[in-house]
């Protein structure tokens, strides 16, 4: 792992600006067009690509305390608070240029809802009592706007949202399980049972809609009527168990 760190640091990591750069070819060298999914913008840098690098260095922090790892773990930390998160404090912009002028207006509440538990655990592992205190005031200020915004009556959490409002009704089976973990993380942080009563609505959702009792494993996508969508496959390049597992294994840890 730790060649694989020092890979990304040598040939992704922006000395300039911060951050990582989004795509790069097999040989490192830049690419024209950095699209990952249809869903992407052609952008240098991600929000996306950011928190992954982000939960990969705590991890990898946890078990190699190395220096220079400490010091991008913090640098990423300052990046969501100072150039990902909004002007309110509450989303976090999808795509960048360089210099990290936001490209996007819109934002998903999955992401919102992960990313608010993901600095939390970030802060944690590096174990600074100021930092910490940054990370878990916007953790617990995400996750409100997240549950006031993007929690549907019925448990489920909407895909997107824009300006204060829902743009995208459908619920995919990896917002649920991030909501889970995500307000489970703010009950924790605050005490307050209005987080903890919407991690167990989530997860009453997920169960009552996003299980296959037949054939096993989460649907992609539900609709707000709680239809699953056919067109869409169990596991593929962008569906796994991974988003679910790791969200079950949060909650045995958080709840033991």
């Amino acid at each position: 792992m730790a060649e694989v760190f020092q890979l990304i640091e040598t040939h992704a990591h922006d000395p300039k600006h911060g951050g990582y750069t989004e795509t790069l070819a097999r040989d490192w060298q830049p690419v024209a067009g950095v699209l990952l999914s249809d869903k992407d913008l052609n952008a240098p840098k991600s929000m996306n690509n950011h928190l992954h690098v982000l939960e990969a260095y705590t991890n990898l922090y946890h078990v190699w305390p190395e220096e220079l790892l400490r010091t991008r773990l913090e640098a990423l930390i300052d990046l969501f608070l100072d150039h990902i998160l909004d002007g309110d404090g509450t989303h976090f912009h999808h795509f960048f240029d360089e210099a990290w002028t936001p490209r996007t207006s819109n934002y998903t509440y999955g992401h919102d809802i992960e990313g608010s538990w993901l600095l939390c655990e970030a802060a944690d592992a590096l174990g600074s009592a100021a930092l910490q205190g940054r990370v878990r005031a916007v953790a617990v200020a995400i996750a409100r706007a997240v549950l006031e915004e993007g929690l549907d009556a019925d448990g489920g959490l909407c895909y997107e949202g824009t300006g204060g409002h829902v743009t995208d009704t459908n619920r995919e089976w990896w917002p649920q399980a991030e909501a889970v973990v995500g307000f489970l993380n703010a009950y924790q942080l605050t005490g307050d049972d209005t987080f903890r009563e919407a991690a167990a609505r989530c997860w009453s959702y997920i169960e009552n809609h996003f299980i296959d009792r037949t054939h096993g494993e989460w649907f992609w996508r539900i609709a707000r009527g709680g239809t699953p969508d056919p067109a869409e496959p169990k596991v593929s390049a962008w569906k796994g168990p991974y988003h679910n597992g790791r969200a079950c294994l949060e909650v045995l840890h958080r709840t033991n």
